[in-house]
């Protein structure tokens, strides 16, 4: 049996978060012995009956003889008297915490007992937990399970203690993280605190008024759950807006500035303004959910996901619409930003990608109306008007993002910093920064690898260049483009291959003339945009995966519809036709200046194996991964060269794929530009091709969707795990791929 993390825990104080505590290391098993002290006898009778200590003392003295964890919880004006009493009896191995909603106050109180070098144990701790209940009976054993706890360990502060004080919260299944003390109280002054002090205004001032009995009657669900916390302990409270009073004060400047901000919109019957400002306030809301739960800081914790796939005859048809092209959207929302009025796009991808984008521009000013339905409007700022954003813009798991970005941030006046999840810190950014510094850009990116965060300093006046991609990438050539927006003088781009040209087109449609002869794309800085109608196109990419899933299949009948059929894009399309699929592209037609076409394909015939055309890689450079479930189930071998930037996309595309392959009882040979797969396709024959398996998709969306369709030809379950990126690009996939006929389990 192992020993207990603790000894003897003693407790200064038993209200609701010392005795949920308490509950956890009984359950848990953490501690041979606890005991408590407080000043209410009964409590300690109560706490006792309860089975949640073993002692119960008035004096603290007699409580934590012994103890080799205290833990403070009390009020915090209280912490300096309790050391005071409690120093001589704690040992040089005794753990001393508290769980204060500040910090700093409670760091001096330490200092004026210990002096300046404190304890090695003692570590100041604060689990963001609660209930506008208090006492020994409302303690939870599970009420910071998926909370927040965070300790401020000090330069004194020992590491073993920190260690024992993560597992102690662990253990209560809380997320622990560690802050600066400054930090944690401005944080929390901003995030719990004012609107604790608000709501205790705000009930405060209705009560005062003679017609109380009518609002507190009539009052709806949102002053309900808004004024809920002023129920909390008065004299807790008291407390904490004293202790935190310079953090406090200062939240409440800012709330008032921005009241004021408010009043005057509303005063002023500022429509567009007030709209701007109330779409930014709920997309912020909504969008921080996501950003916190992506931080690299909280990626050990991190939920994912996973797909379950079980054999069996499958049948795959029907029509679909997969959602829209994740470029067109991208470049939508960018230069609708800075198109001079207003930009309506329907059609608008709402995955997390796009949505990282259309939330970088709010947060530099843009006001934004939607996505609702696919249905966004863009109030353009123009050339000059995109403002310094608050903090470090997040953009998620894109690439496409922070590549275009960095190309438009490094013209503009103010400084920025681009951060992302830790995918995309891992991906190399220097590719578009070598280029944009040859402009005069100043931009940096982090470590010897060349990775994000990416920090821009602005106000550099950029000059044009002609500039030769050494690899070809629409991602770098856009970049470049939109710098030279803002550039002196000519900007041109030569490509070694063609890639996508959304950029080029769309920049025509918002009125900017964009030159194209042969490889070679050029601009002249000092133009305008006009804002337009955009109709984004259903993605190629997307449906690329339902092509594939249609064309390895027996008996399938597919038609997706509406798809952006841009001539850059298109690889795919002619790939599968060179290996023989039975694929026609019908009803061709423009819209929004891209063209598109109904995609109609049949599992009519067994694929061929065939050497992938190179001028064809940069039209299909994201469909490759889904190409290759078709290779592995074509007749004959399938070989890939000149495609190395597969190898630097959100996963190396070329190893894990191949690795999930092997897994799957395919071979094949990964080389440092492509790859070789000796496919197990016969003629004829429709049988299973894979042995199912377990495959990492390494948090990548792309091969999560190619391998869910290889489970159309599996003989055994396939599981794929971390394929919660695939609402970056496809948040419908499992919805569609099963009313298709494949079954997909998602789980946790």
């Amino acid at each position: 049996m192992s020993q207990p993390l603790f000894k003897k825990v003693a407790f200064i104080g038993l209200g609701l978060i010392g005795s949920s505590l308490a509950r956890v290391i009984v359950a848990e098993k953490l501690a041979t012995t606890i005991v408590a002290s407080t000043r209410s006898q009964k409590t300690l009778e109560d706490a006792k009956s309860l089975g949640l200590i073993q002692e119960g003392f008035s004096d603290p003295v007699e409580a934590v003889k012994g103890a080799d964890l205290v833990v403070l919880a009390l009020p915090v004006r209280a912490t300096q008297k309790v050391l005071e009493q409690i120093k001589p009896y704690l040992s040089e191995t005794t753990i001393v915490t508290d769980v204060g909603s500040t910090k700093g106050n409670v760091v001096d109180a330490a200092k004026a007992v210990f002096g300046e070098d404190l304890p090695a144990g003692f570590v100041p701790g604060h689990p963001i937990a609660g209930s506008e209940h208090t006492g020994v009976h409302a303690g939870k054993v599970d009420l910071f399970a998926n909370h927040k706890v965070i300790l401020t360990p000090l330069p004194t502060s020992a590491e073993w203690a920190v260690e024992k004080l993560i597992q102690l919260w662990s253990a209560a299944k809380a997320e622990v993280i560690c802050m600066d003390v400054a930090k944690h109280d401005e944080v929390l002054a901003h995030t719990s605190h004012l609107p604790h002090l608000m709501a205790f205004n705000l009930v405060e001032q209705l009560a005062n008024r003679e017609d109380n009995l009518d609002i507190f009657r009539y009052a709806a669900g949102g002053f309900r759950d808004f004024s809920r916390i002023a129920a909390s302990d008065p004299q807790m409270w008291h407390d904490i807006f004293f202790a935190n009073k310079t953090a406090i004060l200062n939240a409440v400047d800012g709330f008032e500035k921005q009241l004021t901000v408010l009043r005057k919109l509303i005063e002023n019957e500022d429509s567009h303004a007030l709209m701007g400002l109330l779409g930014h306030a709920q997309a912020a809301r909504q969008h921080f959910n996501h950003m916190l739960a992506k931080k690299p800081l909280m990626e050990k914790n991190k939920v994912t996901q996973q797909f379950s796939i079980l054999p069996g005859n499958k049948a795959f048809k029907g029509k679909f619409t997969v959602p829209g092209d994740k470029s067109v959207s991208h470049r939508s929302i960018m230069f609708g930003a800075i198109a001079e009025g207003t930009t309506h796009v329907t059609g608008f991808l709402e995955g997390e990608d796009a949505l990282a984008t259309l939330q970088a521009f709010r947060d530099m000013g843009v006001s934004i109306e939607g996505p609702k339905n696919g249905e966004v409007t863009i109030h353009g700022v123009g050339m000059h008007g995109l403002k310094a954003p608050a903090s470090a813009l997040y953009m998620g798991n894109s690439g496409t993002s922070m590549r275009l970005l960095s190309g438009m941030l490094s013209a503009q006046k103010f400084d920025s910093v681009m951060t992302g999840d830790a995918s995309l810190s891992k991906r190399p950014m220097e590719r578009i920064a070598k280029p944009l510094r040859l402009m005069g850009a100043q931009i940096q990116t982090t470590g010897e690898k060349g990775t994000p965060p990416v920090s821009i300093t602005g106000g550099q006046q950029l000059k044009g260049i002609q500039y030769d991609l050494p690899m070809a990438s629409a991602q770098v050539k856009s970049g470049i483009l939109l710098a030279g927006l803002w550039a002196e003088g000519e900007t041109s781009v030569t490509e070694p291959e063609p890639t996508r040209d959304h950029t080029e087109r769309m920049l025509r449609a918002f009125g900017y003339d964009v030159k194209t002869e042969g490889n070679k794309i050029s601009l002249v800085g000092g133009g305008k945009l006009v804002g337009t109608n955009i109709r984004v196109p259903s993605d190629i990419s997307s449906a690329a995966f339902f092509m594939v899933g249609a064309a390895i299949t027996e008996g399938a009948d597919v038609v997706l519809e509406a798809v952006g059929i841009n001539p850059t894009r298109t690889g795919v399309i002619e790939i599968l036709k060179q290996m023989g699929a039975d694929l026609s592209v019908e009803n061709e037609r423009i819209a929004g200046g891209e063209p598109i076409a109904d995609i109609h394909i049949k599992g009519s015939r067994t694929l061929k194996g065939i050497h992938m055309p190179e001028d064809q890689v940069p039209l299909a450079i994201d469909e490759f991964p889904a190409l290759f479930i078709a290779a592995a189930c074509a007749e004959g071998q399938t070989v890939l060269t000149g495609a190395a930037e597969l190898r630097v996309k959100e996963s190396d595309r070329i190893q894990v794929m191949a690795d999930g392959l092997k897994i799957m009882g395919i071979d094949c040979t990964p080389t440092e530009d492509g790859i070789i797969i000796e496919g197990k396709g016969k003629s004829g024959d429709w049988s299973p091709i894979f042995a199912g398996g377990e495959i990492e998709s390494h948090h990548d969306h792309r091969i999560a969707m190619s391998f869910s369709m290889a489970g159309l030809r599996t003989s055994g379950p396939i599981t794929i795990h971390g394929t919660e990126t695939v609402a970056t690009s496809f948040p419908t996939f499992t919805e569609l791929a099963n009313r298709a006929g494949l079954t997909i389990e998602v789980s946790q």
